[in-house]
């Protein structure tokens, strides 16, 4: 027997990710805000290899910058060099156990913050607060909500009770 696969997961998840993106903070939590793109492309590119790799992670960066404030190719870059490294280490990761994944995950927010760091030290925009290097410890504690609620909903087992 065969499971169904829902299509429809993929697009909502991102559109989600990009409306949680949007969502107005305090401005005392704002550097807290996990890297929400990255997060659900980061699920994707594990488990759907074949539908989401490098040039689907250009486009889902681009459409990032274009709805943020951001600099335009700024959110790409940062999703093309994630999703590069975790095609790279996709059969080991897989098989990591959640909280293992969850560091390795905290260890690409990390790397996706240094990205950021480099990229706004080129163009001599301002550096990021100090702040802003805690939102990957954010983004590694809600990796294992994400991964569930994910998997759930590409598998189809998400059960009314």
């Amino acid at each position: 027997m065969t499971r169904a696969r829902h299509h429809w997961v993929l697009p909502v998840s991102l559109i989600a990710a990009l409306a949680l993106s949007l969502l107005p903070m305090p401005q005392v939590l704002a550097p807290l805000r996990p890297f929400w793109l990255g997060l659900v492309l980061a699920y994707w590119v594990i488990e759907d290899p074949e539908r989401v790799g490098l040039g689907f992670a250009f486009i889902v960066g681009l459409c990032g910058d274009l709805v943020s404030d951001g600099l335009l190719g700024e959110q790409a870059l940062r999703l093309v060099v994630m999703a590069f490294i975790l095609q790279r280490f996709r059969a080991r990761l897989r098989f990591f156990p959640l909280s293992q994944q969850a560091l390795a995950i905290g260890g690409l927010m990390l790397n996706d913050r240094i990205v950021t760091a480099v990229v706004h030290m080129v163009l001599r925009e301002p550096s990021l607060p100090t702040t802003y290097w805690f939102a990957p410890l954010v983004g590694m504690a809600l990796w294992p909500v994400i991964f569930l609620l994910l998997d759930a909903l590409r598998l189809g087992t998400w059960r009314r009770r």
